[in-house]
C-alpha cells in the first residue's frame, strides 16, 4: 500500500470531488519547487497523471508545453484507490486484497487531538485545545494556523460564543 503525505492525500481528495478527477488547483501553501517536487513524485508513483488540457473548456493548466498546449493533472485508478475510491478497474480487483486507507493523523498524537476536538460540532475554545494538548496557548494558535490550515488546508472557522468565549471548529467541507 503506498504511504500517502497529508498534501498528497488533498490534493486525490480533491480531485475525487471533480467529476474529471483534475487535481488542480493545488493547495495554495503549496507553490514553486515543493509544488514541482510533490507533482512529481505523485507521477512516478502513478497516483497521477499529466494529460493534455482543453483549453476550450477551460481546464486548469499545470503547466505549458512550448508549443501553445497546455498540461493538466489528472488522478489516475491508483491515486483513487490510495486514498480508499473505488474506481470501475479497482473494483475488478480480487476481494481478499486489502483496499488502501487514507492516511489519518496517528492516533495519540497532540495534532490528532486538535482535529478531533475542531471536528465536533461545538468545536472547542482555545483554553480547553490548550488543557487537551498540554500546550501554551500561542502554540495551539501556531498549530492551527500553520499544520492545519496551510499544510492540511482545512478551513478553520470561529465565532463567539456568550458564556464560553471564542470557539473554533473545522468545517467539515473540507474534510
Amino acid at each position: 500500500m503506498t504511504q500517502l503525505s497529508d498534501t498528497q492525500t488533498i490534493i486525490l481528495s480533491r480531485a475525487a470531488k471533480n467529476e474529471d478527477r483534475i487535481a488542480l488547483p493545488l493547495p495554495e501553501s503549496l507553490r514553486g519547487g515543493a509544488a514541482a517536487k510533490v507533482v512529481s513524485t505523485m507521477i512516478a508513483k502513478g497516483l497521477i497523471e499529466e494529460v493534455d488540457a482543453d483549453m476550450r473548456r477551460g481546464e486548469a493548466l499545470w503547466r505549458e508545453t512550448g508549443d501553445g498546449h497546455g498540461v493538466t493533472l489528472v488522478a489516475t485508478d491508483a491515486g483513487l484507490s490510495s486514498i480508499g475510491i473505488e474506481t470501475e478497474s479497482t473494483a475488478a480487483e480480487p476481494i481478499d486484497k486489502a483496499a488502501p486507507k487514507a492516511r489519518t493523523p496517528r492516533a495519540g498524537t497532540k495534532q490528532a487531538t486538535l482535529i478531533a476536538m475542531l471536528s465536533h460540532p461545538e468545536g472547542a475554545t482555545i483554553e480547553e485545545l490548550a488543557a487537551a494538548t498540554q500546550w501554551m496557548d500561542h502554540t495551539v494558535r501556531g498549530a492551527m494556523s500553520g499544520a492545519l490550515k496551510k499544510k492540511l488546508g482545512l478551513n478553520i472557522t470561529s465565532r463567539f460564543i456568550e458564556g464560553r468565549g471564542r470557539v473554533y471548529r473545522i468545517e467539515s467541507a473540507n474534510l
